[in-house]
This record gives structure tokens, sequence and C-alpha cells, in this order.
């Protein structure tokens, strides 16, 4: 009877043990669909927890840091190649996962994952400016709306929180490329930063319904975020700078120090499906790297000029590399002036 009972006990503890799957997710704030993780529950059996951060800069700090119980984190391409130089991915191979061929060729064998050993397409898109019409109707496919605030629209002014991109847009601004080591320039791009600022209201994540309640009026965007915001209010648009503006991509590894790495190899190959890539999509706004998912995608986001960039302005566009150690650090200390 005793081996009977401890037979059945342990069958339990294997049974609890199985309902008790987690994951745990790190990600950039309100960019993952609940619709998603609710579809992940139920056809898993893994309960999920999300964490919002604001910057690859904070989420790569507090991972390094340790103890952070993350088993997935979302960072951008930029960043990817310092994630894995740093020893902090897992090579979970889903380039041979099931969806794994659902990657769309364009997004495969990308500079930061070659072939995709390590991460998945999440979403991409760009960096530009957004402006509400109501108050500003000059040209808004610049820079200048941030870099020489129009007087319409000082003190209203949002940027974005994230070094790469500012850093990006304001280089290309001053006819610059993206990780130069030019310390003439890189002078020009501090002093115009910090110039630039006291016109600024905020350097503030997540603001879509600032914007959407005209508690600001411009800023630095990304263009899924503006077009969540001009659905709410349809005197906000997306500028394209003509000097130049960023794309990127953000996509999903696993932790090398993960609690739940199988749980989240699972969450990599279920949204390679085209159907959950969509729902990504449906949420947040920006396109995806899965190939099938626009079967499923919503029809506004076919013509949105957010998602759409104008021909005369394609080849505008940046990907942004990862910049060299020593220059990443001068561009960390710029940033640092610009906080102050």
């Amino acid at each position: 009877m005793k081996t009977i009972l401890a037979a059945t006990s342990a069958l339990a503890m294997l049974a609890g043990g199985a309902m008790a799957q987690e994951l745990n997710i790190y990600n950039w704030g309100n960019y993952t669909n609940p619709a998603l993780i609710e579809k992940f529950e139920a056809e898993t059996g893994i309960k999920v927890t999300v964490t919002d951060y604001d910057s690859n800069d904070t989420a790569l700090a507090k991972v390094k840091a340790g103890g952070h119980g993350f088993d997935i984190v979302v960072p951008s391409a930029t960043y990817v190649p310092i994630w894995i130089n740093e020893g902090l991915l897992l090579e979970t191979r889903p380039d041979q996962m099931e969806n794994g061929g659902n990657i769309d060729p364009a997004w495969m064998d990308v500079d930061w994952d070659p072939g995709r050993h390590y991460t998945v397409p999440w979403q991409w898109g760009t960096t530009g400016v957004v402006v509400n019409t109501k108050y500003y109707d000059g040209d808004i496919d610049t820079s200048g709306i941030f870099m020489d605030p129009p007087e319409e629209l000082a003190g209203k002014i949002n940027v974005v929180p994230e070094m790469g991109d500012v850093m990006g847009l304001a280089i290309m601004y001053y006819g610059g490329e993206p990780c130069t080591n030019d310390m003439e320039l890189l002078k020009q791009v501090r002093d115009g930063l910090v110039e630039a600022k006291k016109s600024w209201l905020g350097m503030d994540y997540g603001n879509i319904e600032k914007f959407a309640k005209e508690d600001l009026w411009a800023g630095v965007n990304w263009n899924g975020s503006t077009f969540r915001m001009r659905l709410a209010n349809e005197d906000i648009a997306y500028g394209y700078p003509k000097e130049g503006f960023v794309v990127w991509m953000d996509s999903v590894a696993v932790l090398k120090d993960a609690q739940n790495p199988e749980e989240a190899k699972t969450f990599q190959n279920f949204i390679m499906d085209p159907e959950n890539a969509a729902l990504i999509s449906d949420f947040a706004r920006y396109a995806n790297g899965i190939t099938g998912s626009d079967a499923f995608m919503p029809d506004d986001m076919k013509t949105a000029r957010e998602i759409n960039i104008p021909d005369e302005l394609k080849g505008k566009g940046v990907f942004l590399p990862t910049c060299d150690p020593e220059t990443q650090a001068i561009y960390s200390r710029i940033w640092t002036d610009l906080q102050k």
C-alpha cells in the first residue's frame, strides 16, 4: 500500500509540475498583444508573465545584473550581437524549428544573427517623427522637428529614450552616417541635441494616450506606435526625415540563464506561425518578418503611410549597424550629457 501511495504521490507531483509550466517574457512596454498570450496559454498550458522595459539599454543592464528571472528578451538588431558576444543568449536554432521555414528570406540570413541561430523575428519598422498637424502645418519629413524645433511645437515635444535611434537620426540630420566616429561631427550632434532639448517637454516611453489627448504635439517616435496614435486622433501624422531615418527589427531571443528554456523555445516556434505573427502586428501595428502573415493582417495596415514608406523617401531609410565598442562609448557619453 505504501508503494502505491508513493507512486500516486509522485504522479501527482509530475502532473502538478506539468500544470505549473511558466514563461517569463521581458519585452518593450505596450508591445505584446494580450490575445497572443491568451492563445499561447490556451494551446500550450504554459502560464505567461510579461514584464516591460523602455529601452535596449535598460533591458541589457537589467539582465547583466543577474537575478532577473526572465526567459525571453526582445532586443533590437543593433543590440543582438552585444547580447550574443556577452554570452547572454541561448543558441536555440529557430532555423531548425517546425515553423522556422516561415521566416521571410529577407529576414533570415541577417548580419546580426546569420542563419537565425538565436532569434526569431518579432516586428520591424522605422523611427521617424510624429506631428499633430492641427498645431503645425509645415514639412514633417525632417528631423528638424526635434533638432531645430518650430516655435509652434516648442514645449510640446517628446523624444523616445532610445539612444541608438535618436543618435542615428541626429547624426544623419547633420550629414553623417550612423556609427561615425568623426569627433567634429559628433560635437555638433552633442551640442545640437543639448540645445534642442530646451524645447522638449520630455524623453519618455509609451505616449500613445498623451499624443491622442494632445498633451504632446510632436517628437521622435516609431511608426507603429504613431499609427496607433492616429487611430485615436486623426490629426496625428508620421514623418520620414529626408535627412535619413532609422529602419530596425526587434527579435525574440531566449536567455542563457532562462529557468524555462523549453517553454521559451515553444514560444519562439509559436510566433513563427503566420496567423500568430499577424496577431503581434494587429496589436502593435508594425510589420513582421513571417511569410504568409499578410493574409491575416488588418486591412488598414496595407495602405497606412506609417507602414508604407513613400516612394520618394524609401532610399533615405538606414538599417543601423552595431557600432564598435569605442564608438558606442562615445555615444553613451553624449547620451549621458543629454540626460542631465
